[in-house]
């Protein structure tokens, strides 16, 4: 839905007009982001999902895994919960215009290969196949690129200044963040500022971390879910299970919306990875958020 932009708009969001006064109130309590974080963990059984994966793979989707899963759900969530895609800068409150998910990438699985960020935009209505593809054609550009992309471009200029320049350099670009005077061009490649950003660390073998969340810049939410897990359980009738599991922990800036509000987002995040079907198709309808 396209919005005419009003004085006080961002250029990556719109300013909240109509919250209660004590939202409005709360960013000059909790002044940074690192003061408003919430810690939260859960774990997903996945057997139904593996079974899943398995079939979308051999219908063409090859490579197909969880990182789309989680990226595919969280941007379903914010179809129909669009206050998680909210963000505090200048101590007021916006809604962010689009989708964007920031993920660090390794150009290789060494510890001489160099790792970048990207950054991918979608729409509300974009199914776990658009996922895919938006997600996969990223990660390959930045593979099988030898040029920098512009995250890298960016800092490889910035730190090549004195460090009294670089130093006056970030104090210039968080107080014109606090004013909403970033340019475009410069939101566009920063990996500070977006929706959410995420990490596999399943790809590595080990569980999830709780992953700060930066004051600088605008990302409310840092996901990161870890390698497959099994676990025996016991069936009602008492007999013994195997099951499998895949854990993550997610870090919020709750200044954002309400603990109802996050709860019955993590509720609907929980419920696409576990039915991941009603990802295959767009939503039935898309939630706008307030103005």
């Amino acid at each position: 839905m396209a919005r005419k932009k009003r004085f006080g708009d961002r250029n990556d969001g719109y300013r909240l007009r109509t919250l209660d006064p004590f939202y409005n109130f709360i960013p000059f309590i909790m002044a940074r982001r690192s003061d408003a974080w919430t810690l939260f963990e859960d774990a997903v059984e996945i057997t139904d999902t593996d079974r899943w994966l398995r079939e979308k793979r051999k219908e063409g989707y090859k490579g197909l895994g969880y990182l789309h899963l989680f990226i595919a759900a969280y941007v379903r969530v914010v179809s129909q919960r669009p206050m998680v895609n909210r963000f505090v800068c200048g101590r007021r409150i916006y809604a962010r215009n689009n989708i964007e998910i920031v993920m660090a990438v390794r150009r290789g699985m060494s510890s001489e290969a160099g790792e970048t960020t990207i950054k991918v935009v979608f729409e509300p209505t974009d199914t776990v196949f658009d996922v895919y593809n938006k997600m996969e054609a990223a990660i390959n550009e930045i593979k099988n690129g030898e040029e920098d992309n512009g995250t890298e471009a960016f800092a490889r200029i910035a730190t090549k200044l004195p460090r009294f320049l670089l130093n006056f350099a970030i104090w210039l670009l968080k107080v014109m963040d606090y004013f909403g005077l970033i340019p475009m061009s410069l939101l566009n490649v920063s990996p500070f500022h977006g929706s959410m950003i995420i990490t596999d660390l399943g790809s590595l073998g080990i569980g999830p971390v709780y992953h700060h969340i930066y004051d600088f810049g605008t990302l409310p939410a840092f996901i990161a879910f870890g390698a497959k897990r099994k676990a025996v359980e016991l069936a009602p009738d008492g007999s013994p299970v195997q099951r499998k599991y895949i854990d993550y922990k997610i870090n919020t800036d709750e200044r954002i919306c309400d603990g109802y509000d996050y709860a019955m987002a993590f509720k609907y995040f929980k419920k696409y990875l576990r039915h991941p079907g009603e990802l295959e198709v767009p939503p039935e309808k898309v939630v706008h958020d307030v103005d």
